[in-house]
C-alpha cells in the first residue's frame, strides 16, 4: 500500500502520536516539510491518504508563505479524487478555504482543553463516532470557518461553531489538535511563553497550560490513537 503523506505546516511540529498510530496499524508514512524552501509534496498518484497539520498562520497569508497556496491545492486535488484527508487546525482551515471558504477570526481565541459537543451526524461517522459530549479536546487558534457547501458538521463547540465537518466520505477537517502528545505540548508552550505574554495574547499562562498538560494529555493522546488508526483503516479500504 502506498504511503500516508503527513504534511508538516509549521517549524514547530512533530506529528505527536500520528506516526506511531498509523504505523500500528499498518500504514507506512512519508513526510513533507512546507516551510522548507523549495518544498514540494509528492504528487497524489504516490499516496494512499493525506493528513494536513496545523501552523501558527492565517490561510489567506500566501504572500509571506507561498506553500500555502500549494497545500491548499493539495488539498482541493486530494477531495476531488477521492483520496482520504484529514486537516488538523490550520489542516481543516485549509480544507474550508480549498473549497471556496473564507477563513477569519473566531469570537474568541481558543487555547487549552476544551469540550466538544458531537452532533448526532458524528455518531455514523467514520473517524468521530468515538467522540462523546464533553470530551476534552485540546485547541490553539483564533482563526475559524464557515462549512464548505455540502460539507456535514460533526461537532460543534461552546464558543467556537465549526470543530470538526466531512466532506463527500472521505474528508475530514477537525478544528483541533488531536494530535498533540504532552512532549509536543511543552515544546510549544515553552516556545510561545519565550516568544509572547501568554496571558495578554490569549488569556491563559504557561503554568496554568502545563497543568493542564498533566491533568489532560494522557487521555487526549489515546484518543489521538484512536483518531488515526480509524483514519488508517478508511486508507486501507481505499486501497
Amino acid at each position: 500500500m502506498r504511503p500516508v503523506l503527513l504534511v508538516r505546516n509549521d517549524a514547530y511540529e512533530t506529528f505527536g502520536v500520528a506516526p506511531g498510530a498509523l504505523a500500528a496499524a499498518g500504514c507506512d508514512i512519508l513526510t513533507v516539510n512546507m516551510t522548507a524552501p523549495g518544498a514540494e509534496p509528492p504528487p497524489l498518484d504516490a499516496v494512499s491518504g493525506v493528513i494536513a497539520f496545523g501552523g501558527t498562520v492565517n490561510v489567506d497569508e500566501t504572500d509571506r508563505h507561498p506553500y500555502l497556496a500549494t497545500v491548499r491545492e493539495l488539498v482541493r486535488e486530494a477531495v476531488e479524487r477521492e483520496i482520504p484527508y484529514l486537516g488538523i487546525c490550520l489542516g481543516s482551515q485549509l480544507l474550508a478555504r480549498a473549497l471556496g471558504q473564507r477563513v477569519y477570526r473566531a469570537p474568541v481565541k481558543e487555547v487549552g482543553f476544551v469540550p466538544i459537543r458531537p452532533l448526532p451526524a458524528a455518531k455514523e461517522d467514520r473517524l468521530l463516532s468515538s467522540y462523546g459530549d464533553g470530551d476534552l479536546v485540546f485547541q490553539w487558534h483564533q482563526d475559524t470557518y464557515d462549512l464548505p457547501a455540502g460539507a456535514e458538521l460533526l461537532a460543534t463547540g461552546d464558543a467556537v461553531r465549526v470543530q470538526a465537518y466531512r466532506v463527500g466520505e472521505v474528508a475530514w477537517g477537525i478544528q483541533f489538535h488531536q494530535e498533540v502528545d504532552a512532549h509536543e505540548l511543552r515544546w510549544w508552550i515553552e516556545i510561545a511563553d519565550a516568544e509572547e505574554d501568554l496571558a495578554a495574547t490569549w488569556g491563559v499562562t504557561a503554568a496554568e497550560l502545563r497543568a493542564q498538560v498533566e491533568l489532560h494529555a494522557a487521555a487526549h493522546e489515546e484518543r489521538g490513537r484512536e483518531l488515526f488508526r480509524r483514519f488508517a483503516e478508511v486508507v486501507r479500504e481505499r486501497g
